[in-house]
């Protein structure tokens, strides 16, 4: 894995589709855990529980269980209530087992033509505990693809891992595998190519910042704070946007943002940037293709791509 330091400040301008200044993504995360899990450690379900006291894999955790299946059974189509009177399109991650348990989540997503991401095997799984095995790493990623593929009828485009926690092998690995963007690297507001023996991939960054577990769960806001959060960051990189164009992601979980008493700050944060005027309102896919194959961007891929210092 290759990517230089290149400050933004030192870029070639770049401009989204239309003149737009801001790319605006919104991520609903399908995720699914198990119940109990055959090992003794405390079982890390890829986020905070509701209830600190984290209970060993082979002992059903039903508090913090059933606290995240809420967003399975109820949240989710909250959230998606709330999309479709908006007329907003939601870029999703999706584990592979939701494809089986928790199938019609996906099936909603797929019948409105939203974007599905594939996003590992099962929450509670992180690649880095395969770190310095790339061969076991690339076996739990080609099987979450091939089961990706299954379910939705062709191959994935691009993968976010759970809990953003991949190795410098994941994205040789997802080029190989014929990926062509990934979620993992949070530290720009711009996409930019990723270099790895297999060829280019596009880092187009989710964000744990502007992200409810952080905003909500970790740090503890209110719901009109978590939409005034949401609002300046958009004005900001809106106004930013007028000589660089910027990514704003929300990363958002349907048993976090869906709950009953939070959904006004996502109505109120969406209908504030429909009336902003210079947002696009893309798929990851779409702007990673973008990015990566037009003329108009391609004074930004080559500076981008030009440096070369270890980032690590």
């Amino acid at each position: 894995m290759d990517y230089p330091y290149v400050p933004i400040a030192q870029r070639p301008p770049l401009a989204w589709p239309g003149g737009a200044r801001v790319a605006l993504i919104l991520t609903f995360n399908l995720e699914t855990w198990d119940l109990v899990k055959d090992t003794d450690r405390a079982y890390y379900a890829g986020g905070p529980p509701i209830l600190p006291d984290v209970l060993p894999g082979r002992v059903p955790d039903f508090p913090n269980y059933s606290w995240r299946e809420y967003g399975q059974r109820v949240g989710i189509w909250r959230l998606i209530e709330l999309f479709d009177a908006l007329g907003v399109r939601a870029s999703c991650t999706a584990n592979a087992v939701t494809f089986t348990r928790r199938r019609a989540m996906t099936d909603a997503v797929l019948a409105r033509g939203w974007e599905l991401l594939a996003h590992n095997w099962e929450q509670g799984e992180l690649l880095t505990d395969l770190a310095g095995d790339p061969e076991a790493e690339r076996a739990v990623i080609l099987k979450t693809l091939d089961a990706y593929r299954a379910h939705v009828g062709r191959p994935a485009a691009g993968w976010l891992s759970s809990s953003l926690r991949g190795t410098t092998a994941t994205p040789a690995i997802l080029a190989e595998a014929g990926c062509r963007f990934w979620c993992d690297i949070m530290n720009d507001d711009q996409p930019y190519p990723i270099a790895t023996p297999a060829g280019p991939i596009c880092s187009v960054p989710y964000s744990n910042e502007i992200n409810d577990f952080t905003l909500l769960t970790r740090r503890g806001h209110t719901t009109d704070a978590f939409r005034d959060i949401l609002i300046e960051e958009l004005e900001t990189l809106h106004a930013e946007g007028a000589t660089q164009a910027r990514i704003m992601n929300v990363g958002l979980h349907p048993h976090v943002s869906g709950r009953a008493y939070r959904i006004r700050a996502l109505r109120e944060f969406l209908e504030f940037a429909l009336s902003l005027g210079g947002v696009w309102w893309p798929t990851r896919e779409e702007l990673a293709t973008w990015y990566m194959e037009s003329d108009a961007a391609a004074a930004h891929r080559a500076a981008m791509m030009g440096a070369r210092e270890d980032p690590q």
